[in-house]
C-alpha cells in the first residue's frame, strides 16, 4: 500500500508539502456531484486523498475521481446506498483495503420532498428521514468506530439552514436537519474522549446545477437575501469543511458553523433605512444619535 505508507510517513516527519489535510484520508457521501462534488475537490486541493461515495450516477462519481487525481491526489469511487446498515458496512470495508485510516468523514448526501405538510406523501417523509437523518447516524457510528481504533478523527454534518429556521414546504427536509444538529451535539459529546471531534456545517443558498435549474432567478433572488450580497458556491462550503477538518480547529467540537452569508441570521424585521419605510421619529432620533 504505497498512498498509505507515504500518508504515514508524512504524518510522522510533520510535512505538509499540498496543503492543511495532507497526508490525511477523507469519506465525502454523495460527492458525485454539487456541494458533495465541492467538498471532495476542496479537500483534495487541500492534499486530502477522498473516497467517493454515490448511490445513483457511476459516471458522475468517476468524474469527480478524476478531477481529484488531476490535483495528484489519490482518489476512488465506492457505491453504497447509505440508508442500509449493509450497504454502509460493506463500503467501510472497502475503504479500509485502499485506507490504512480514516481520518474525516464528511455526511453530505441528502434527498428532499417538496410539498406542503398536508400534501407530504409518507413514502418521501421516510426516505428523506431514511437518507438524511439515519444515513448520517449509520456512517457517523461506522466511521467512529474505525477512528476509535486507530485514535481519533474529525466528523462534519452537512446541516442547512433550516437547522435555524422552518423551510415551508420541505417538513421533512427541514425535520431531518434538525435531527442532524442534535445528532452532531450528542456525537460530540459521547465521542470527545475517543479524540474523536463532530462538527456541523449548515450552508445557505447554494448555486449548483439542481438549483439553477429550480429557480433561473435564483442567484438573484438569494443573493439580494444575503447581507454580504450573494449566494454561496459549493467551495464555500468545502473551505469550511476543511477549517474544520484541520488541526486549527482541534479545539472545535459540537458546534454548527453557519455557511450563509448571514441569510439566517438577518432578522425578520419590516424597517430599512435605506428605503424610505423607517418610522419618521426613529429617522429623527437617529440622526440626532449620529
Amino acid at each position: 500500500m504505497v498512498v498509505g505508507s507515504l500518508m504515514l510517513s508524512n504524518r510522522r516527519n510533520g510535512t505538509n508539502p499540498n496543503g492543511s489535510l495532507h497526508g490525511k484520508t477523507a469519506l465525502v457521501t454523495g460527492a458525485g456531484q454539487g456541494v458533495g462534488k465541492g467538498i471532495a475537490l476542496t479537500l483534495a486541493r487541500a492534499g486530502c486523498a477522498v473516497a467517493v461515495n454515490y448511490f445513483s450516477g457511476p459516471r458522475l462519481a468517476e468524474e469527480t475521481v478524476q478531477e481529484i487525481k488531476k490535483l495528484g491526489v489519490h482518489a476512488f469511487s465506492v457505491r453504497a446506498d447509505i440508508r442500509s446498515k449493509s450497504q454502509v458496512e460493506r463500503m467501510f470495508k472497502q475503504i479500509s483495503k485502499k485506507f490504512p485510516r480514516l481520518d474525516l468523514l464528511v455526511n453530505n448526501a441528502a434527498t428532499q420532498a417538496w410539498a406542503p405538510l398536508l400534501e407530504l406523501r409518507e413514502r418521501d417523509w421516510d426516505r428523506d428521514i431514511e437518507t438524511n437523518l439515519k444515513g448520517s447516524f449509520l456512517c457517523l457510528q461506522a466511521a467512529a468506530k474505525w477512528m476509535k481504533r486507530t485514535g481519533g478523527g474529525s466528523i462534519i454534518n452537512i446541516g442547512s439552514g433550516c437547522n435555524k429556521v422552518p423551510f415551508p414546504r420541505l417538513v421533512s427536509y427541514t425535520a431531518s436537519k434538525g435531527g442532524i444538529e442534535m445528532l452532531t451535539k450528542v456525537a460530540a459529546t459521547e465521542l470527545g474522549p475517543y479524540r474523536i471531534r463532530v462538527n456541523c456545517v449548515a450552508p445557505g443558498a447554494i448555486l449548483i446545477e439542481r438549483t439553477a435549474k429550480e429557480d433561473p432567478h435564483y442567484s438573484k433572488t438569494w443573493g439580494n437575501e444575503a447581507p454580504v450580497g450573494r449566494v454561496g458556491t459549493p467551495e464555500d462550503i468545502g473551505n469550511a469543511v476543511v477549517f474544520l477538518a484541520s488541526n486549527d480547529a482541534s479545539f472545535v467540537s459540537g458546534q454548527t458553523l453557519w455557511v450563509d452569508g448571514a441569510a439566517f441570521t438577518k432578522p425578520s424585521w419590516p424597517y430599512q433605512l435605506n428605503n424610505g419605510n423607517f418610522p419618521r421619529k426613529a429617522q429623527k432620533e437617529i440622526a440626532v444619535e449620529k
